[in-house]
């Protein structure tokens, strides 16, 4: 009987040294988890930061070619839509009123209000 009850608790003692093995290795897990989370949310802003800086990038271009177009080959050219002016806009205009246009904004009066802000990148020694 003696020995039945030392056998029990040698094996209550094992379980309970893997029971805080176990809660080591999920409190270790959940940690390496956080930290990976983490990461992935610093680079997802990134990721989006870095696509809208190419989407300005792109549309300052294709305003640049587009006024390329306008001199050296005007085929191409894309004139910009013309503003539809509303009934009592036209009545004023036609009346002899000057309608006034909103100045361009954006860069440089493109229109375009984002430019992308380039750094210089060091590297670290390893």
């Amino acid at each position: 009987a003696e020995t039945a009850i030392a056998d029990a608790k040698e094996k209550i003692a094992t379980v309970t040294d893997e029971l805080s093995a176990l809660e080591i290795g999920i409190k270790a897990l959940d940690k390496s988890v956080a930290e990976a989370t983490e990461q992935r949310q610093a680079e997802n802003a990134e990721y989006k930061e870095l696509m809208s800086s190419d989407a300005a990038a792109k549309e300052v271009i294709l305003f640049a070619k587009n006024r390329l177009n306008k001199f050296y080959n005007p085929k191409l050219f894309k004139a910009p839509p013309k503003q539809e002016l509303s009934a009592g806009d036209r009545v004023y205009e036609n009346m002899g009123g000057e309608i006034t246009t909103q100045a361009p904004g954006g860069i440089a009066g493109t229109g375009i209000a984002v430019l992308a802000q380039v750094s210089a990148h060091t590297q670290r020694g390893e």
